[in-house]
């Protein structure tokens, strides 16, 4: 048995499951390995410095994998704003043909790759901006539960109630994100309406994954308490995993009066990137969701997705099956 769905046809991928874009993570490495082993690794476009470094991080992506891989491009507000345009000039030029996008305001972009031909996911925290995408033209969207590390927006909806909400209006196929990381996951985005999922924090806990051993280790260690939500105060919430400080930025930001710019150097993305690749985890902040609670091991994305959608199968097939017992007489 295979899991056939929309997003493997639309994709051209084995399995659907998806490697969302996350800073600093994103790169040809695991983009690579995630594509390698049939599902659809995504590169993080603002990870390269440079648009031109993008590209070339692009060509060292298709030097590792013949398969699909994509391209994220997040547009989040910022007091200096990278160049967005030439990131997705950069991507266009060099023939990528999935993106995802992410972030506030994405129809310049959403369009431009449009008319490239290129196949657009979009990520969502609610229905109704689903729904707006949808009429954007997107042809996927992706909806993050409350659960999800990075930014889960403001309604604080888990995904059990949002992916079916988002199922029975959203008529383009759809990805489930935020709180999966095994094939239970993945079998019940599947029942709850989604076509396939998304992942961050469990791709970080693997081999191919170009962070430091020391984050894996924590991510495994850690359990689903062990989460901060940040930035609530700014009407920006951002969910990452708790440490030193995380936990100083919930605490100055609880002050009455706080500005953004009380914690700001504490949030500052050099920090976090220091974080991820020297393994110490109180350097800076450490993206992570709920699902760690639900990561026992690092293992190849290759046994990873093959685990995962032979234990999906088996639960669809088998375990749910089983439960249709014949009618007593």
């Amino acid at each position: 048995m295979a899991l056939k769905t929309r997003i493997t046809q639309l994709l051209g991928i084995e399995h659907p499951i998806v490697q969302g874009g996350m800073m600093w993570v994103g790169r040809a490495e695991l983009a690579s390995a995630v594509s390698n082993a049939g599902g659809l690794g995504i590169l993080t476009a603002l990870t390269q410095p440079t648009p031109d470094d993008l590209r070339r991080e692009i060509d060292r992506c298709r030097s590792m994998t013949d398969k699909p891989f994509g391209v994220n491009l997040t547009i989040l507000p910022s007091v200096n704003p990278p160049p967005y345009a030439e990131y997705r000039k950069a991507i266009i030029e060099s023939g990528v043909r999935i993106v995802e996008t992410a972030g506030s305001g994405p129809r310049e972009h959403v369009e431009d790759f449009k008319s490239h031909g290129i196949t657009v996911l979009h990520k969502c925290t609610a229905v109704r901006h689903a729904l707006s995408a949808e009429r954007m033209g997107v042809d996927v969207i992706s909806i993050d539960g409350f659960e999800c590390a990075g930014h889960p927006g403001e309604d604080d909806i888990p995904g059990l109630v949002l992916i079916p909400a988002a199922a029975d209006q959203v008529k383009i196929p759809m990805l489930a994100s935020g709180g999966i990381g095994d094939g239970r996951g993945l079998a019940a985005a599947l029942a709850l309406g989604a076509e396939g999922v998304n992942m961050g924090t469990r791709f970080c806990a693997t081999k191919e994954a170009p962070i430091h051993d020391n984050i894996k280790r924590f991510l495994v260690e850690n359990d689903e308490r062990a989460t901060n939500l940040i930035f609530r105060q700014f009407r920006n919430t951002g969910r990452v995993a708790k440490n030193s400080i995380s936990d100083e930025v919930v605490t100055i930001a609880q002050v009455p009066g706080a500005q953004f710019q009380d914690v700001q150097p504490l949030v500052s993305g050099a920090r976090g990137r220091t974080a991820l690749e020297t393994g110490d985890t109180e350097a800076g902040l450490v993206w992570a969701g709920q699902v760690q609670g639900l990561i026992r091991d690092v293992p190849s994305c290759a046994q990873l997705l093959a685990r995962m959608v032979s234990e999906a199968e088996s639960i669809i097939a088998s375990r749910l099956g089983a439960m249709l017992a014949e009618p007593v007489a």
